[in-house]
């Protein structure tokens, strides 16, 4: 598929050359960004991304371009799952400090994550609080001139390989149930090798990324890396988050885009009854479904993306793009493997990674179950 969606009116010409830039930069730099060793691989990718210069853009140093963001994930996504994920998470790690930070934490911060230097890393999950943020349990309590974190973070992207975790805890009562609630949670700045913080547990999941389960015990960090207000911690999550829910669905747009691409070409290569399987009107009619999903989405993603660019609230208009963005994605990558027939399960195959790539997307940053929710309670919240 072509870029012909990049003449769209969501964007200006600046955006058309940096996806045609880093298509091109792709195709010559991620041959090897694929494998098991995933910590080693991502490692090098983040330093490749930001060698050259691509990191900027995640890293909100000056503004946030979403637009832009979603296009890089998009493209990284359709050659590299790990490059798309490399770059995401060192903006989801640095995202609170640039929307919420002083500037002494942006100035010691963030130029080391844009240049690759430092590896970020955002933790809000915890083992029994998910979605459901409110039920948080890692706590924080002021001591003299320091904080102290006692708790777990679990499916921590990044966790093990990070330099530094932008770390939620709760410091207050919640207001709700037995003190459960969002408020009275505040965000900080923990470093990797901070006294009290141990990688409890390294993940392994079925597309491999670096993931792991955090403990805190102990951990004693300084008053001032406590990122914006106390007590404002979960506004600091969902003002991150939103940033990057809308490119969340702009990398499963990217994961779709491959598929349609390798499913295109085998449909027109492969014989079939003295034809070709795209001969064949069942095999045309899901070609052409699967193309209006990834448009469909497309449409979506990049409102989402144009609209929070120009100051407007994206909750319901970022939780649409990745519902119907990341549940597309996984219907298209489905018709591509059924296209490929035994070739699309086995191990090794273009197909059969986007396959296991996608299945994530569904869940993490609010599954899709939980924007569901998202959009309802927008549509019926009160018109001001």
């Amino acid at each position: 598929m072509g870029h012909d969606y990049l003449d769209w009116p969501f964007f200006e010409a600046r955006h058309g050359e940096l996806a045609r830039e880093l298509d091109a930069w792709a195709a010559d730099n991620l041959h090897d960004a694929h494998g098991r060793d995933a910590d080693a691989i991502c490692r090098a990718l983040v330093a490749r991304l930001g060698r050259d210069g691509w990191l900027r853009h995640a890293v909100g140093e000056q503004a946030i371009d979403t637009r832009a963001i979603c296009l890089i994930r998009e493209t990284l996504a359709r050659h590299a799952g790990l490059a798309d994920f490399a770059f995401a998470m060192q903006g989801l790690g640095s995202g609170a400090i640039s929307l919420f930070g002083s500037e002494e934490q942006k100035r010691r911060w963030l130029p080391r994550v844009a240049s690759g230097e430092a590896i970020a890393a955002f933790a809000l999950s915890e083992p029994e609080a998910g979605s459901d943020v409110a039920a948080m349990r890692c706590a924080a309590r002021r001591e003299g001139d320091d904080w102290v974190l006692d708790g777990e973070k679990t499916w921590i992207s990044n966790g093990g390989i990070a330099d530094v975790y932008v770390v939620f805890a709760r410091t207050g009562d919640g207001g709700g149930e037995g003190g459960r609630g969002s408020k009275g949670i505040s965000a900080f700045i923990v470093d990797a090798g901070a006294h009290g913080l141990e990688i409890a547990e390294r993940i392994d999941v079925i597309a491999p990324h670096p993931l792991a389960r955090l403990r805190f015990d102990g951990c004693r960090v300084p008053a001032d890396c406590l990122v914006g207000a106390e007590g404002q911690g979960f506004k600091v999550a969902m003002a991150t988050l939103d940033v990057f829910r809308t490119s969340v669905a702009a990398a499963a747009l990217g994961f779709a885009r491959r598929a349609m691409d390798e499913a295109l070409a085998r449909a027109q290569s492969r014989p079939m009854f003295g034809k070709t399987l795209a001969d064949f009107q069942l095999t045309q009619a899901k070609l052409a479904q699967m193309a209006l999903e990834i448009d469909a989405a497309a449409l979506l993603t990049y409102r989402a993306a144009w609209l929070r660019d120009n100051g407007k609230r994206v909750t319901q208009e970022a939780a649409m793009a990745k519902l119907a963005a990341t549940e597309s994605a996984q219907r298209v990558i489905d018709s591509a493997v059924q296209l490929f027939g035994g070739q699309g399960v086995q191990s090794g195959q273009v197909v059969e990674s986007l396959y296991r790539e996608i299945r994530a997307l569904r869940i993490y940053e609010g599954a899709s179950e939980v924007q569901l929710l998202i959009i309802a309670r927008e549509l019926l919240a009160p018109k001001v």
